[in-house]
């Protein structure tokens, strides 16, 4: 994994064995999943479909329970499909830059701790957006493009292990205002707000790597580090 650059997503087969490991290297992409879910309300009707772009290891999964949504979960990795697949996502190999799926066919996008990692932000806003029917929700959460980001999520948190190394490229990070101006090309109106781990929680897992039962994601109005997003696409 040394070898690879930066952003590199053959990483995510090296760290195949992190997507469940209580208090592993994936810990705070748990809480991140859990507050996500917070965002999405129940189905309005049977087979809904929700769209998790980037799903990985479908963490999502668990926090969707009840709510009524067909689950199918986009990435470009198998490794991470096929640990999506044993917790109930319905998995399709692609790419978020053009989702092998039909436009307008789901209720709900959600495309969390994704679009840091794109190359084609465009390309990928778009994407989400053609594939959302009118009046559908897109739910995401990504990390800022400022120089506090770039610290937190690079500088100290490769060297306190919060985050595995090598696995952000900062020049990829996302300013709010960016996205907000991308998805109001498609016709979705994106609001956001921060959202930071909670303290405690934080302190727990640092110091006893203790499993995500604990951790939580709690919204801010800070949106310096991380952010989350919602829109709705305009009806025809």
């Amino acid at each position: 994994m040394a070898s690879m650059s930066r952003n590199d997503p053959r990483q995510y087969d090296d760290l195949a064995a992190e997507w469940w490991r209580p208090g592993g290297g994936f810990e705070i992409l748990h809480w991140l999943a859990a507050a996500r879910a917070r965002l999405i309300p129940p189905a309005t009707r049977p087979g809904a479909l929700l769209v998790d772009a980037g799903c990985g290891g479908g963490l999502l999964a668990p926090h969707l329970d009840g709510k009524g949504y067909r689950h199918v979960g986009v990435d470009l990795r198998r490794s991470g499909l096929r640990q999506a697949a044993r917790h109930g996502v319905l998995p399709v190999n692609g790419d978020v830059t053009a989702l092998p799926l039909a436009s307008g066919s789901a209720e709900v996008v959600a495309a969390g701790e994704i679009l840091e990692h794109v190359t084609d932000l465009p390309g990928t806003v778009a994407e989400l957006s053609r594939v959302l029917r009118p009046g559908g929700l897109v739910v995401l959460d990504t990390v800022n493009d400022t120089a506090l980001s770039r610290f937190v999520t690079v500088t100290a948190g490769e060297r306190l292990g919060v985050a595995p190394i090598g696995l952000h490229d900062p020049a990829l990070f996302v300013r709010p205002r960016r996205l907000i101006a991308e998805f109001a090309r498609h016709g979705v109106r994106l609001t956001v707000r921060g959202a930071r781990p909670t303290v405690t929680g934080m302190i727990r897992w640092l110091a006893l790597r203790r499993p995500h039962t604990r951790g939580r994601i709690v919204p801010t109005r800070p949106t310096a580090v991380l952010y989350q997003g919602t829109g709705r696409k305009e009806q025809s």
